[in-house]
């Protein structure tokens, strides 16, 4: 009896281990560290798969990401800052309603000398999504941005992200008639999705930039992941300057 109760702890205290460091590397896969909300590594390789090369996102010896701003893209600040943030984010995003507060700060605080660059990245992929309410707000933003141009867009961001437990149609129509568009031109562009292309542009050049999760940053192509302090993200910036 003695001898079988040895045999079956032999073969269960590794295979306990062996479970353990499964789920323990399914968590840090999924959670993707402090500060960030994650895709899933299954999610990324299925977004990935089949999506067209983007202009604009180009790897530098893995260290720095050059883009291309163009007219379609959110651009908040000096369109001539010696520095540019670019940040990949989603509306549904806690940790994006955090760094979104970081990013003004920082606006504020360096005037001319910073320009903040919005980009698209929903993550509503996969059978589970994080988000499921985040491309619909990205497309809503787009339809403010037809009529009301950058102005409109970054007063309708703010607004998703103060208003983060209301995302829904209710709220992007109350925010669009504040705003001041055109409310029925504003519904049909959200009910044809006009810019749901648009947004998935902005998504698959943040994955061929390296974005595995939101908020996803880049100061001058120096890349941040998660929703860092303002502290971490002033001295990125002065080391730019």
């Amino acid at each position: 009896m003695t001898k079988d109760i040895k045999k079956y702890k032999d073969f269960f205290v590794p295979g306990s281990i062996l479970l353990a460091g499964l789920f323990i590397g399914g968590a840090v896969l999924y959670t993707g560290g402090i500060g960030q909300d994650t895709l899933l590594s299954g999610e990324l390789g299925a977004a990935v798969e089949g999506g067209a090369p983007l202009p604009g996102a180009v790897n530098n010896n893995g260290s720095t990401i050059t883009f291309t701003i163009g007219e379609d893209d959110h651009v908040r600040g000096n369109p001539d800052a010696a520095i540019t943030l670019v940040e990949f984010s989603d509306f549904q995003c806690p940790f994006c309603a955090s760094f979104h507060s970081s990013a003004q700060q920082a606006l504020d605080e360096y005037g001319d000398d910073i320009r903040w660059v919005y980009k698209h990245f929903p993550l509503d992929q996969g059978l589970t999504p994080l988000h499921p309410k985040a491309r619909a707000a990205a497309e809503a933003s787009e339809c403010v941005w037809e009529q009301a141009g950058d102005e409109g867009f970054w007063e309708f961001a703010d607004a998703m992200f103060e208003n983060q437990s209301r995302l829904g149609n209710a709220l992007y129509e109350e925010i669009a008639q504040q705003i001041g568009v055109n409310l029925s031109q504003f519904q049909t562009c959200v009910a044809e999705r006009t810019y749901q292309d648009k947004v998935v542009q902005d998504y698959q050049q943040g994955l061929q930039a390296g974005v595995t999760g939101t908020p996803g940053s880049f100061v001058n192509g120096v890349p941040i992941k998660g929703a860092v302090p303002y502290v971490q993200l002033q001295s990125i910036i002065d080391s730019q300057l």
